[in-house]
């Protein structure tokens, strides 16, 4: 694996970032993060092979493939343990389950791009890293990040509405509201003076809360 393109010291990742880049090995093959321009990634750590947790969010993710695909989204996976511990357990997972995880899994033994994600929790006693995720847009700008601890597995439904949400959003110029799904009206920014807010107050609904259809 090579070390992240930044070479600087890590920081807290945030919103609107850039993500750094990175090129490692994979369950298919040699992988950069660069490669992915021009298409939504979720990227995404889960913290040891031959876990429980794990094994139920790949799964979920395998099955769920094709979904993010239609909306133009690639998965792509990582953890700290080596490409071999990967292969056998992608196996050992289309052996007893029937399910092909066919979406590269990333080996980061130097936990070197866990590091550059602060995938990895100081306080944790090993190496292993959270459930990390981060929807990554097509300019390589980190849109959304979502934590989950170790005992707690993912919803794979809910990241592929926040991916949906965040296409829509961008696409529309508008802002989704609680539980939104496809088809789903918007939400349009508030009035921002005095006329306005009276202009809205004509239209269903208060002034500060305004629907449209996508």
């Amino acid at each position: 694996m090579n070390d992240t393109d930044s070479g600087t010291e890590a920081r807290t990742l945030r919103i609107n970032d850039y993500a750094p880049g990175f090129s490692a090995r994979s369950t298919a093959g040699e992988v950069s993060l660069a490669t992915y321009r021009g298409r939504w990634v979720l990227f995404f750590s889960h913290p040891a092979d031959f876990t429980p947790v794990c094994t139920s969010e790949f799964i979920a993710f395998a099955r769920a493939k094709e979904r993010f695909a239609a909306c133009g989204c690639d998965l792509l996976a990582l953890s700290v343990d080596g490409l071999y511990s990967h292969l056998a357990w992608l196996r050992d997972i289309e052996r007893s389950f029937g399910v092909k995880v066919d979406f590269p899994l990333i080996e980061d033994p130097s936990m070197a791009i866990a590091q550059a994600y602060g995938m990895l929790d100081s306080a944790a006693p090993s190496s292993a890293t959270v459930r990390a995720t981060y929807a990554i847009d097509p300019e390589g700008v980190i849109r959304a990040i979502v934590w989950y601890p170790t005992n707690v597995g993912r919803s794979v439904d809910e990241l592929l509405r926040l991916v949906e949400a965040l296409q829509v959003s961008q696409r529309e110029g508008a802002s989704t509201p609680e539980g939104w799904c496809s088809g789903d009206p918007l939400l349009l920014q508030p009035a921002t003076t005095l006329e306005e807010a009276e202009a809205a107050n004509g239209s269903t609904g208060a002034w500060y809360y305004r629907e449209r259809i996508a």
